[in-house]
């Protein structure tokens, strides 16, 4: 998951600081006497059903759209439940929210769980450290029940947090992010909710869906254990996923105008949910930049192009397992005011890997229906209706 900084124009560095992980002594006096589960839940196999409008093994879950950059929804957590909203993130696999026990600005504007206000939480002995675009973000896991929609997992391991070094997040309309990667990229020995959702048979078939919609503030949705047909038209394009831990998958080649300007031989790319930009080698943003009009702005990594864009712009086509997939003036211009906007197209993946990799965002997946297939280990895209 790659956490923009355009929010407030904010310019976030690389992590460098070291956090020394420590044991709460408030949480241990406080939760001392709590039973700990004995082990996690043991993989186990799992059978298939056909999905139906009427299958109670199935939930269509609302998504928030905030200024058509991120896509968020409720989950509740313990008993009493507290409600949380959480971003539903493809490259991420944990689950993790703000807590009572963080004092920074990053958790004080938002809504914060309570350990001692469940009487179904249980503390463990893990810490959970991340430092991304988001900031530094330390915690501790606990497990409880989660609960999406009507889908209700049972002694669920999740992050909660204790600090938050971040400028970014008190501008953020969420107080958490719900990882739907594979589980080889969850924090070790932690079983990620899509997982639970599987092992205790929660969900009748092992797929997730995301229909981004926007052109309304809400709309959106994310579908867990099924598909509901009615929100695309067309046929599913499957493409597979060659390796297990991001939602990764081959690129045939980037076109503008017909000329190839990217992946002349194959190359990959993530689909994550949880970034609003597409990411891809500077070299080859920048030429984009250039074919579209877009132009550097005073200094920051972004690109500001015209609000109304202009005529001619191209397309930026995307073909994958032989099929265009093209991004339009109106897909890759993020309105800021009503008289700033920016590219949606930023420069930095040689960082991440020598080879040409691509991350595609929300700005390219809003058009089109989504649906990951952990049985199979295959993404299939559809035109959006």
């Amino acid at each position: 998951m790659r956490w923009l900084g355009i929010l407030g124009l904010v310019a976030l560095s690389e992590c460098i600081v070291i956090i020394p992980l420590m044991k709460m002594s408030t949480m241990q006096k406080t939760l001392k006497g709590k039973n700990l589960m004995n082990s996690f839940l043991e993989e186990h196999a799992y059978s298939l059903s056909q999905h139906s409008a009427n299958d109670q093994k199935f939930s269509t879950h609302p998504l928030s759209n905030f200024k058509n950059i991120f896509y968020f929804g409720n989950i509740s957590i313990g008993t009493p439940p507290q409600q949380f909203r959480v971003l539903f993130d493809t490259g991420s696999s944990d689950l993790w929210v703000s807590s009572v026990f963080c004092l920074d600005p990053g958790c004080g504007k938002h809504r914060l769980f309570n350990p001692r206000g469940s009487t179904t939480f249980q503390m463990t002995d893990r810490h959970m450290y991340f430092c991304n675009e988001l900031g530094q973000i330390v915690g501790f896991f606990g497990r409880d029940i989660v609960q999406i929609g009507d889908l209700v997992i049972m002694n669920q391991t999740f992050a909660l947090t204790y600090r938050q070094a971040s400028k970014i997040l008190p501008l953020l309309p969420f107080e958490g992010v719900l990882g739907l990667g594979y589980p080889s990229l969850a924090t070790t020995g932690i079983i990620p909710v899509f997982d639970s959702l599987m092992l205790q048979k929660v969900i009748s078939e092992p797929v997730f869906a995301f229909y981004l919609n926007n052109k309304k503030g809400y709309g959106s949705v994310v579908m867990l254990g099924g598909v509901d047909h009615s929100y695309y038209k067309g046929d599913l394009n499957w493409v597979p996923v060659p390796k297990c831990r991001y939602w990764q998958i081959t690129v045939d080649r980037i076109s503008v105008n017909g000329k190839v300007i990217g992946c002349s031989s194959r190359c990959q790319a993530t689909l994550d949910t949880g970034t609003a930009f597409v990411h891809g080698p500077i070299r080859l943003i920048t030429n984009i930049q250039r074919l579209i009009g877009a132009r550097p702005y005073h200094g920051y990594q972004y690109s500001s192009i015209s609000c109304r864009g202009s005529i001619g712009i191209p397309r930026v086509v995307f073909t994958i397992n032989g099929i265009d997939y093209p991004m339009r003036t109106e897909d890759y211009i993020v309105s800021i005011t009503s008289s700033l906007c920016f590219s949606a197209f930023l420069g930095g993946t040689e960082k991440v890997s020598k080879s040409e990799t691509w991350i595609l965002g929300d700005a390219f997946l809003k058009q089109y229906f989504l649906v990951f297939d952990r049985r199979n280990n295959r993404i299939g895209l559809a035109h959006a209706v």
